[in-house]
């Protein structure tokens, strides 16, 4: 199979002949031999007793590690924003950190104790567009064959919730920002998987009919008219999952607890121009990635095919730099009062229920004789694919040495008060420079010759690269 996207990325598939094999088959004496291996060493006998009746992540916490931190940092958000908010079961990781990042000034600025942004106006809109814009990736490949890859890529999973920040940008410049008051959850905006799955079906329906209609010469008005009506039905549907966000709003709260106060009627979009925008502008906030793998050198900037949101809107651009510069800007950020959203493997070498995220954390060496994932050095995770971006959240507080580098991390997550330590997490030096892929920071704390970089033509990655998992495959 070929692709004629004229990428650079993609050439003719070759099969090579194996090395001669089999190289091992498993029979009955080799089983005896693991069976009797096993079995002769007690360690092996007491960790099988317990593991099997528990979790094994919770039994391989290093209970010396625990004894070593707390969550006590040089510096902290003094406002990290309440209450702690809850994606529930939907990937909306991404869009929870910006909003939860944009609260703290806003509520400093409007003497508030506790406030959402409302999550499911934005939600709303982003299926829409993106629906919109995977119609229009359709288009885009429809002359290539059914099982060229990045057709395959497209089907396979035609709309999700995850997203990136300049996805966020392109929702909040188009549409604006509202109070959660103003426009709260519905059930599918808190568990999203059926709405997902009915819109999958529809837009592989409408994939389908694209391609039927470029195959027998459609022209560039007919197809307009048929993503038209297309999208009509989308829209339809979302209405009736998500409900339609008003065009226009009036917030009413307390400033300060017992004194009243009230905004509108006012558009979202009027909302965040005159209100929020002043306070936390989202296009001054840019993309730092770190990608040590030799194809994605430093000092490039990225993006990759397919990702988006909105047609015509700003494209996801990825500025890759070296880890230290990802923590000096994060540090610098928190020193001045100004969370960060950043994207990061969540899931390795994490103890959830404890709220902590440390190289050292679980001790697999004791519990299984071998060690898990560290072996690999950061590239080789992710070309091996055992790590990629796969959660959004926000630093709030970092603890800095007498040199000023970084010893831990304090992290907001957006799953609740019953989860992580109330809602927080306490994240090592360490596990930043190995499972932290992305950081959104103002320009003002970057160099120069960092911002020249978003300067350059961006190096396009294909589909399926890691970089772009963050997409998929949001927590």
């Amino acid at each position: 199979m070929s692709s004629n996207l004229d990428n650079g990325w993609l050439e003719e598939d070759t099969v090579k002949s194996p090395p001669p094999g089999p190289f091992l088959v498993i029979e009955d004496n080799l089983v005896k031999d693991f069976c009797q291996n096993f079995y002769d060493e007690p360690k092996n006998v007491l960790a099988q007793n317990v593991c099997t009746r528990h979790d094994p992540l919770e039994l391989a916490i290093s209970r010396k590690k625990m004894s070593q931190i707390n969550n006590i940092f040089t510096h902290k958000i003094e406002v990290e924003g309440k209450p702690v908010t809850n994606q529930k079961n939907s990937g909306q990781c991404w869009l929870y950190a910006c909003l939860n990042t944009i609260r703290v000034p806003f509520m400093n600025a409007f003497s508030l104790t506790e406030f959402e942004f409302s999550q499911a106006h934005l939600f709303f809109w982003d299926k829409v567009e993106r629906s919109n814009h995977f119609l229009h990736s359709v288009i885009r490949t429809s002359r290539l064959p059914i099982d060229d890859r990045a057709v395959c890529f497209l089907l396979a999973d035609p709309i999700n919730d995850g997203g990136q920040w300049d996805m966020m940008v392109n929702l909040i410049t188009k549409y604006g920002l509202m109070p959660k008051k103003c426009f709260p959850e519905s059930f599918s905006s808190e568990c999203s998987v059926r709405m997902n799955n009915i819109l999958k079906s529809k837009l592989r329906e409408y994939a389908k009919e694209i391609r039927y209609a470029v195959a027998h010469g459609a022209d560039k008005p007919a197809l307009q008219q048929l993503v038209h009506r297309q999208m009509a039905t989308i829209f339809r549907i979302v209405g009736i999952c998500l409900g339609v966000p008003p065009t226009t709003f009036t917030w009413e709260y307390y400033k300060n607890k017992n004194t009243y106060a009230s905004i509108g009627p006012i558009t979202p979009l009027e909302f965040y121009e005159q209100h929020v925008r002043p306070l936390f502008d989202v296009s001054e906030k840019v993309c730092l990635v770190t990608d040590p793998r030799q194809t994605s050198p430093y000092n490039y900037v990225y993006n990759v095919m397919f990702l988006n949101n909105v047609v015509g809107g700003k494209p996801v651009l990825y500025n890759n730099q070296q880890i230290h510069v990802l923590e000096q800007a994060v540090a610098e950020s928190i020193k001045q009062g100004e969370p960060v959203w950043f994207g990061c493997e969540v899931l390795k070498r994490f103890a959830m229920k404890l709220g902590v995220s440390d190289l050292d954390v679980h001790d697999y060496e004791t519990l299984f004789g071998t060690d898990v994932s560290l072996p690999l050095t950061r590239e080789e995770r992710l070309l091996y694919h055992d790590s990629a971006m796969t959660h959004a959240m926000v630093f709030t507080g970092v603890s800095l040495d007498s040199e000023g580098r970084p010893i831990k991390w304090r992290v907001q997550n957006s799953w609740g008060e019953d989860r992580c330590d109330k809602g927080y997490i306490t994240m090592s030096a360490e596990w930043f420079r190995q499972y932290v892929f992305e950081v959104t920071v103002d320009k003002k704390y970057l160099t120069p010759e960092v911002l020249a970089v978003f300067q350059e033509t961006p190096v396009v990655l294909p589909p399926w690269d890691p970089m772009g998992v963050l997409t998929q495959k949001a927590m």
